[in-house]
């Protein structure tokens, strides 16, 4: 591995408060932009061309006739969500991957002033797919039905104890209302805290994988015990990315529903046929172009987080620094455990022959040869 330093390569990492991480992860986004769209394109335009066909598909079999029929409808909107869950899961498990290869080359950036490179990303993915792919699809199913599971119970608890609060102020209308407003409120904020809680622990996972180069179960380890102080700057990472993302949504779908309004496309029909196919691939296609946007926000954002939660627990910083000057931490004899965790792991790499030792030791201090 080459470790000569650029000139120009400089390590300055501080602890990062929510908006600092937030403007961090902007400004990386917008001096590489092109690097990070052609980075998240592939998993979102495989996903964007795989919808289309499904469209075309359920409008194929289940849109055949001129009239309106609710059988066929139902069947169609059943068969739509049935592979808009598939694809989005598939799509999901995709970009999280993409995003642990990326964490490692966004840490050699810091390390060693390395460019990001498209290549480089997706051979990192290469060199731990299967890790990956497990790893990220462990994390979307559990905090889909983590997520499911704590917004059904808290809505249920928020309405109750609104209505309840209504019947006991009943004879002051005005007072109920904003009592049970802000119960409603409240509850949806509990939620979001709890879940963005549980969530946290699973942030570091593609991270700890690629860049520690541990298995999956210890990056799900290492990352719920490396997460603890992350919720307030994960929920905030997330709302802005939401917010940019419908932003975006917004701006690229709104001429589009204009148009589509000008040439008399009856929008919310539920007659299929009244609504044209160039309509519902063109919104698909809206809808991925902002995720392509927007997806690397949030992945430069976790890497950011992830290295400054490094340097705020274990003094990453300083870790770096001996790296770039003294070389990785040395492994330690089969059966021990390192108590530290190394700056940048290396690539799983083939087992050498056993040979007959020459009397020579080939040890060295730091793992420097």
């Amino acid at each position: 591995m080459n470790r000569s330093i650029p000139l120009h390569s400089t390590l300055s990492l501080v602890p990062l408060g929510p908006g600092d991480l937030i403007d961090r992860a902007v400004r990386f986004y917008r001096k590489n932009f092109v690097t990070f769209i052609l980075i998240a394109a592939p998993p979102v335009i495989a996903g964007t061309a795989i919808a289309v066909a499904w469209t075309m598909i359920g409008r194929t079999f289940f849109i055949s006739k001129s009239s309106y029929d609710p059988i066929e409808t139902t069947a169609y909107y059943l068969f739509a969500f049935l592979g808009s869950t598939i694809i989005g899961f598939t799509e999901t498990v995709a970009t999280l991957s993409v995003m642990g290869g990326a964490s490692r080359n966004f840490v050699r950036h810091l390390l060693f002033g390395e460019t990001v490179t498209f290549r480089e990303t997706y051979r990192n993915v290469w060199q731990r797919l299967a890790g990956l792919v497990v790893s990220s699809s462990i994390i979307s199913i559990l905090l889909t039905i983590i997520g499911g599971f704590i917004f059904y119970f808290g809505l249920i608890i928020g309405i109750l104890l609104a209505v309840a609060a209504a019947a006991v102020l009943t004879s002051v209308p005005t007072l109920a209302f904003i009592v049970g407003l802000v119960i409603a409120v409240a509850s949806f904020i509990a939620a979001a805290w709890l879940f963005f809680l549980i969530a946290s622990r699973f942030a570091f996972v593609p991270q700890v994988l690629m860049v520690e180069g541990q298995s999956v179960g210890g990056s799900i380890s290492r990352s719920a015990r490396l997460a603890g102080g992350s919720v307030k700057r994960l929920a905030a990472l997330f709302i802005f990315t939401t917010v940019a993302t419908y932003s975006a949504l917004a701006i690229l779908y709104v001429p589009l529903a204009w148009y589509a309004w000008l040439q008399g496309i009856e929008l919310f029909a539920l007659d299929r046929d009244l609504i044209p196919a160039w309509y519902e691939i063109a919104s698909q296609l809206v809808w991925q172009a902002s995720l392509i946007l927007m997806t690397p926000v949030w992945m430069v954002g976790l890497c950011l987080l992830y290295v400054d939660e490094r340097v705020r627990r274990e003094g990453y910083d300083i870790e770096l620094m001996a790296a770039r000057r003294l070389g990785d931490i040395p492994s330690v004899p089969k059966g021990y455990v390192n108590p530290l965790q190394p700056a940048l792991g290396e690539r799983p790499v083939p087992i050498p022959v056993q040979v007959p030792s020459t009397g020579r030791s080939s040890i060295t201090t730091l793992g420097l040869e």
